[in-house]
């Protein structure tokens, strides 16, 4: 029997991950960066310019949204520490979208990185 790691192993033998170093430019060059985390991740801090749409719901908003139906689209997929994403870059890959990234470590590598994160502005009860 398959465990979840299993499975991200073998998505990430079959995707494009990029390193943190190659992942700015691989961004400006998208046509969308994707945030596959749950909408509560998402909240509470996100990669600026990203769109969530959650791994649980990827396929099903990839197959009805006319707006994502290329199949030419640049995106760069990331999550929390990588392996949501990688199976969501893989699921795009057998749905036939051809340039489809991951970024390597995710969204914690890029935070432990200190590059940019949206944070939501949290009132002040002072």
């Amino acid at each position: 029997m398959k465990t979840a790691h299993d499975l991200v192993e073998e998505a990430k033998k079959e995707i494009r991950e990029v390193s943190l170093n190659q992942a700015d430019d691989a961004i400006k060059q998208a046509d969308l960066l994707l945030d596959v985390r749950d909408p509560d991740e998402y909240r509470s801090g996100h990669i600026p310019g990203a769109t969530n749409v959650s791994r649980g719901m990827l396929e099903f908003k990839f197959t009805n949204d006319p707006a994502l139906e290329s199949r030419d689209m640049k995106m760069v997929v990331y999550c929390k520490t990588s392996g949501r994403a990688a199976l969501s870059a893989k699921a795009l890959k057998e749905m036939g979208y051809r340039h489809v990234q991951s970024i390597e470590g995710g969204f914690d590598a890029w935070e432990a990185a200190g590059k940019d994160v949206v944070k939501p502005d949290l009132p002040s009860f002072e």
